[in-house]
């Protein structure tokens, strides 16, 4: 839930940066979301699956929700920071992500908490970070699933971090 609080943040850095600095601003947006997202499909939904009643529905909701903001952030990214409708798509994006973690915070980890003990939540928490360390750095929609994530993680992984190494080297976004 504190990661919910950074990417508010993140939201407003980008919206109140100087022209300047809002692809940079973008861009660790961007690799929050993706590595936020890339460790609750590995590790929460899971896990919510099988604790909670209802589990498949509650994070079958949360997929579909994830699965639309990774695209409209895939749209934003491809279309770039200057296209004239970067603003109204990261607003589209914002709300998004906004209801969407709303939904998570209500229908999944508060549920999650009343049914998990600490020694099950320190042990979920430190697998997240594992999780965050090996995730991919940009959206890839369709990859909304543990198994999908732990298949195809890896290599998208490298991908997008060579793609970053690049792009820095040639001094482009």
């Amino acid at each position: 839930m504190a990661q919910h609080g950074r990417i508010r943040d993140l939201f407003d850095e980008v919206e109140q940066a100087p022209p300047d600095k809002v692809a940079d601003a973008f861009d660790r947006l961007t690799r929050m979301l993706s590595v936020h997202e890339t460790a609750e499909e590995e590790i929460v939904h899971p896990y919510a699956r099988r604790k909670l009643d209802n589990g498949h529905g509650v994070v079958a909701d949360r997929l579909t929700e994830e699965n639309r903001a990774k695209r409209l952030l895939l749209d934003l990214h491809k279309s770039g920071v200057d296209h004239p409708q970067f603003w109204d798509g990261l607003a589209a994006l914002r709300t998004a992500v906004s209801a969407h973690a709303r939904s998570e915070e209500r229908y999944e980890f508060a549920r999650l908490r009343a049914r998990t003990s600490a020694v099950e939540r320190r042990a979920m928490a430190a697998a997240v970070r594992a999780a965050e360390a090996l995730a991919p750095v940009r959206p890839h929609p369709g990859t909304e699933s543990a198994t999908r994530n732990l298949v195809m993680g890896p290599p998208l992984v490298v991908m997008d971090r060579a793609r970053e190494l690049i792009r820095k080297a040639l001094g482009k976004r």
